[in-house]
């Protein structure tokens, strides 16, 4: 049984069939899926651009599916088939053998050899136009058995050849794809395909088709997540509550908390509380690990917020030592909503506090409100200096504070005029010439009527409470002409939203088309949302975010839906970007996911972006992470999971750690105890994602007989082992024998596809078959 696609020709021809059965198989099995299809390769990912242009196939140097590497083996594969030819046949048959050996490398390879399709196997030929098919079998017909001769016996393969090589019918019922738009060549000139090809896909409204892929879930309100910013890739993701967790490079979660913080952490159940634990930050040059945290406290029966510092654990690089909190800020919460919540060590490597206005409604707060009075810390963007602060003072002010000698100003004012700013960002500027980097953006909520974007600037003044967006709110103070405030990048009104969630610039590597986006989001419409600046003007253009359909997200792990409650955006060390959602706005409900942001029409050059997380000590256990909404998604798709991992007992290992696990136990004089019903796939060559089936019944593994066996019971099996779907169920030993030792215990195995395991299929007694070989799925 195999949850990856295989060739039919390989699998069928190590068997005796009847040839005209084979061949009406063969037939059959390989005409194209028709219907609409997007750009991908056979590696089940977007094209790319190549690093350096190709030499071979030249056409597709600009953007496809192929490397130099790959360039290369497709040459030699060209001019090994073009031994067998003269001077004259070299002149006539190369340029076809040419072409169809390239749409390997066509941006739309997976649509020509049909591997988009789960429920069909994969071509091993492209598909080719109904003309140029007919032109090939007219001038080089009997090269047919030498473009599949590797694939294969080739014996069989020249039976099978021969007959379709006399028939042109048959020849090209066997190359032509039936699709006249997506077949070759029709695919290269076809101008709606090529006209965009690469670039972001929009739809007919101009929203930007994107796609996810779903990194962590089960979280209570996630507010914040940082990376621990050490070639760890690790993730450290804040929960309202007061949690804040570590997750390792690979998905799974330490089971002892980074910080615990419950017990201080002044928030409740009721849906939409503002208050909190609102963020964490890492310090960015320390040596050792100080971590900054900005959380509500009730402090005699008042509301604060309060900014403390932790130091990391002696003992444990996965923890904060809970004795070290020291607090650097407490500011007083006239009300319970407004209370910011950001922290940011900007470029500069001080540390930036983003307070809100106080909260009620309209910054009600003295003669011109919190926001506008530079005598509270309220409504505001703060800069403090953290560092060399063991001794004395808890923070100190940069000398280049705005405020810092304005008499009846706070000295640790940076910003001010801001309602309540919720979630900041700073850009690492472009990746080749660094335009853009230290900007910091943010979001801020907005009244009645508008939300919007900032960009903050030092000794700006942000309008709030006389402006809101670029409206005016307060329109005696809109009018007072000492205002002098800074205008948003972008504003929105509340039918498009009524509370923005700043984001990020990409900046990333893995999808180069997204590079200079800012994208942010709507906490209460769930929308995503992008502009894109103009560096001409100035200006910025907006540009919704939607989610692509089913079929341009038909990659492996991605998704295209998403809870709506869009809480924080977040980057990984690399810039790629997240965002994380509630389906409840609870700080006590487990609806919280995560999610990466995924272009879907383009990637960056395989090997380019690879990055080796260092080593990290580990002490306790690991929580392995399952994708919900992802494996949902990804059977509605019908993509295999082959990059799963497989169920054993309660860890999560592959095959061979399986293997070593059991090896290791036995040599202890213990036996992992497994359940009766258990599968695994058992592979000659190791691989993980295919195998035969063994199941483990009475103390023992034993084979699966394959008579009966058909996909719906290949599903129940893939079920168990943690993939959504059997791609194809391979009888006669295809994937190898069982060994002499292995009992055959399972014999007329016919499932419903809903059963939890083969022993609630219908099927023979345990140990009765009628099988006279060791052959199974």
């Amino acid at each position: 049984m195999t949850q990856r696609r295989n060739p039919i020709f390989p699998s069928i021809l190590q068997h005796t069939f009847y040839p005209h059965f084979v061949l009406h198989l063969l037939l059959l099995s390989l005409q194209a899926w028709w219907g609409c299809c997007h750009p991908q390769c056979l590696d089940y990912k977007p094209p790319f651009e190549p690093r350096q242009p190709l030499v071979f196939c030249k056409e597709y140097s600009k953007f496809g599916c192929c490397d130099v590497e790959k360039d290369e083996e497709v040459s030699l594969r060209f001019y090994k088939i073009m031994e067998n030819f003269d001077h004259t046949g070299y002149m006539t048959c190369g340029k076809y053998i040419r072409n169809i050996l390239c749409q390997v490398c066509s941006p739309y390879a997976a649509h020509l050899y049909d591997a988009e399709d789960a429920n069909t196997p994969m071509r091993i030929l492209p598909g080719l136009c109904g003309e140029y098919c007919s032109d090939y079998w007219q001038h080089c017909r009997y090269t047919l058995s030498l473009l599949v001769e590797d694939l294969g016996s080739p014996l069989q393969f020249a039976n099978l050849t021969a007959k379709l090589e006399e028939d042109l019918r048959e020849f090209c019922n066997f190359l032509e794809l039936k699709d006249k738009q997506y077949c070759y060549p029709n695919v290269l000139t076809n101008a709606e395909l090529n006209a965009n090809l690469g670039l972001v896909r929009e739809d007919p409204k101009g929203c930007l088709e994107l796609c996810l892929q779903e990194v962590v879930n089960g979280l209570r309100n996630p507010v914040a997540m940082i990376h621990a910013d050490d070639g760890t890739q690790r993730f450290f993701i804040a929960e309202q509550l007061g949690y804040v967790w570590v997750y390792l490079a690979n998905g799974s979660r330490i089971d002892r908390p980074f910080l615990n913080l419950t017990e201080a952490v002044l928030t409740s159940p009721w849906a939409g509380d503002e208050r909190g634990f609102l963020c964490i930050a890492l310090h960015p040059r320390s040596k050792i690990v100080i971590s900054y945290v900005y959380y509500s406290v009730s402090v005699k029966k008042e509301e604060r917020i309060r900014i403390s510092e932790f130091m990391l654990s002696p003992h444990d690089e996965n923890q904060l030592d809970h004795s070290s909190e020291r607090t650097i800020l407490e500011v007083v919460e006239p009300a319970s909503n407004h209370n910011g919540g950001q922290l940011l060590f900007g470029h500069d490597g001080y540390l930036y506090i983003f307070i809100g206005d106080g909260g009620r409604a309209g910054d009600p707060f003295g003669k011109f409100g919190n926001s506008q009075n530079k005598s509270t810390l309220l409504g505001k963007v703060l800069r403090i200096d953290v560092d060399d602060n063991d001794d004395g003072a808890p923070y100190n002010i940069p000398s280049d504070n705005p405020f810092i000698r304005e008499k009846g100003s706070k000295p640790e004012i940076y910003a001010y005029g801001v309602r309540n700013m919720w979630r900041c960002s700073i850009d690492r500027g472009d990746p080749a010439s660094g335009a853009g980097r230290g900007r910091m953006l943010c979001g801020d909520v907005g009244q009645n009527k508008f939300e919007e974007i900032d960009l903050i600037v030092k000794g700006g003044n942000y309008g709030w409470r006389a402006k809101e967006g670029f409206s005016c709110y307060d329109r005696k103070l809109c009018k007072n002409s000492s205002l002098d405030d800074i205008l948003p990048i972008f504003a929105y009104p509340h039918k498009l939203g009524k509370s923005v969630t700043g984001g990020y610039i990409y900046r990333g590597c893995q999808m180069p088309n997204l590079n200079g986006l800012y994208i942010f989001g709507d906490f209460m419409s769930g929308r995503l949302m992008s502009l894109k600046e103009n560096v001409t003007t100035g200006e910025w253009q907006y540009n919704e975010i939607c989610m692509g359909s089913d079929q341009t997200c038909r990659f492996p792990k991605l998704i295209n839906t998403y809870y709506k409650y869009i809480i924080s955006f977040a980057e990984d060390e690399a810039g790629e970007l997240y965002f994380l959602t509630t389906g409840v706005p609870s700080a006590t409900a487990k609806a919280g996911v995560v999610y990466k942001i995924v272009d879907p029409s383009r990637r960056a050059t395989p090997g380019k972006c690879s990055i080796k997380p260092s080593p990290v000590k580990i002490k306790g256990k690991l929580i392995h992470f399952h994708p919900k909404e992802g494996k949902k998604a990804l059977f509605r798709n019908k993509i295999s999971l082959f990059e799963d991992k497989v169920w054993l007992g309660e860890k999560l290992e592959t095959n061979r750690e399986i293997n070593q696990v059991h090896k290791r136990l036995r040599g202890r004089g213990r036996r992992r105890k497994l359940r009766t019903g258990s599968v695994r796939l058992v592979s000659a060559n190791g691989l993980t994602d295919r195998g035969r089936v063994e199941i483990y019944i009475q103390n023992e593994w034993g084979t699966v007989c394959d008579d009966l066996f058909s996909r719906r019971a290949g599903d129940v099996v893939c079920r168990q082992l943690g993939f959504t779907t059997a791609l194809a169920v391979m009888k006669r030993a295809v994937l190898g024998e069982a060994k002499t030792s292995v009992r055959i215990l399972l014999d007329d195995v016919e499932c419903e596809g809903e059963e939890r395991n083969l022993l609630e299929c219908k099927r023979s007694r345990v140990g009765r078959h009628n099988f006279s070989v060791n052959a199974d799925k």
